[in-house]
């Protein structure tokens, strides 16, 4: 379902390019998103939002996706940490932050890359936290978290404490003494995006400032919006290319219009798939069939960015026709190594295909 975007489409047209190259329109993004309310979609009426579910959420990420993979990635660090809230037994934390959040007056990073790479297995935290009094003391740092925006943020991470008790995820505000955003990294692409690294020392993190005391328990619940939201980036810049393809196609004499269509109903089947596992809630307890589709997607974005340069031929290499083909194609690079990336999905997988075995093995039919 596309998202009616009166102020944001025109917007990103005009600034697309811009938003991939430079950091200048970074503090820009959020409010343009908000302009069109499109951080409440999915969010229950009755928290402020403009009702709908997390599949209504995914469909608005990939229509900005098409526009801006700058302003996509932005809006799924947004509505992840909204998620987080929505899903956390954290009720006054949720009233504290949403209205703001929805708003787009307050900047949210799910920095949770890290822990979904621990649910996994791939990864050991990279936070560790100590008891002081009912709240924490964390230490650590976070590599590559987006949407910090620098006029403030708050984001969530998952923390190890020091007493052998369950990881926690907790919310921080950029504000707190001892939280340190770095510049932002020198990306080739998605330079809008506010992405930097960040160190945590001494932090204090307040009792009512913990989204959930069991990471690997609310982990599983969460992680199918966040990766679900993460896939909106992968299906509209996939449906960008294929539009921009089909529609060169049309206008020439090439043979690529059938493989275009194919891969099109290829990649609407896929999404179908997608949005009713998210719905149904099978993906919490069947991750590896969400990690599949994951990797078909980017799978997906690789051919139609392949189709797109075929149907434009050499004038993919010139500046004048570029018609957005050369930011598409840096977009594109990017899907592949977003955390979870696809070579550690596919050791997940791996790993699991051969529990999977082993345990056939042991138990006949």
């Amino acid at each position: 379902m596309a998202h009616r975007m009166p102020n944001l489409t025109p917007w990103l047209q005009l600034h697309a390019d811009q938003l991939d190259e430079a950091n200048t329109l970074a503090e820009s993004v959020l409010p343009a998103l908000a302009a069109d309310q499109l951080l409440a979609i999915g969010v229950p009426q009755a928290q402020g939002g403009a009702g709908g579910d997390v599949r209504d959420a995914i469909e608005a990420i990939a229509s900005v996706a098409e526009l801006s993979l700058s302003a996509a990635f932005v809006f799924w660090g947004q509505r992840c940490f909204i998620e987080f809230l929505l899903q956390s037994p954290n009720r006054a934390l949720a009233g504290k932050h949403l209205p703001a959040l929805l708003a787009g007056t307050q900047a949210g990073a799910s920095g949770l890359s890290n822990a979904m790479k621990f649910l996994s297995g791939i990864e050991q935290l990279q936070i560790t936290a100590a008891r002081n009094g009912d709240g924490l003391l964390v230490d650590g740092a976070l590599a590559w978290v987006t949407n910090l925006r620098k006029a403030g943020f708050v984001a969530a991470a998952a923390v190890a404490p020091n007493d052998g008790a369950p990881p926690l995820i907790v919310a921080f505000d950029s504000r707190l003494d001892g939280v340190q955003r770095n510049a932002d990294l020198d990306l080739i692409a998605l330079r809008g995006s506010n992405t930097a690294s960040l160190k945590l020392t001494q932090v204090a993190i307040a009792a009512e400032d913990i989204i959930s005391d069991n990471a690997p328990a609310w982990l599983p619940q969460v992680r199918p919006a966040f990766l679900g939201m993460q896939c909106g980036m992968s299906i509209g810049l996939a449906r960008a290319s294929l539009a921009q393809a089909m529609s060169i196609s049309q206008d020439s004499r090439n043979a690529l219009a059938p493989r275009i269509e194919a891969l099109k109903a290829t990649l609407d089947t896929t999404v179908a798939t997608l949005l009713a596992g998210v719905h149904d809630g099978r993906f919490q307890k069947e991750a590896p069939a969400m990690f599949r589709l994951r990797i078909q997607l980017a799978e997906l974005v690789q051919q139609a960015m392949m189709l797109e340069l075929q149907a434009m031929g050499g004038r993919a290499y010139l500046s004048e026709h570029q018609q957005g083909f050369a930011r598409r194609w840096r977009e594109s690079a990017f899907i592949p190594i977003v955390t979870p990336s696809l070579t550690q999905l596919q050791s997940a997988l791996r790993q699991f295909d051969s529990q999977q075995a082993a345990k056939a093995a042991g138990n006949p039919a």
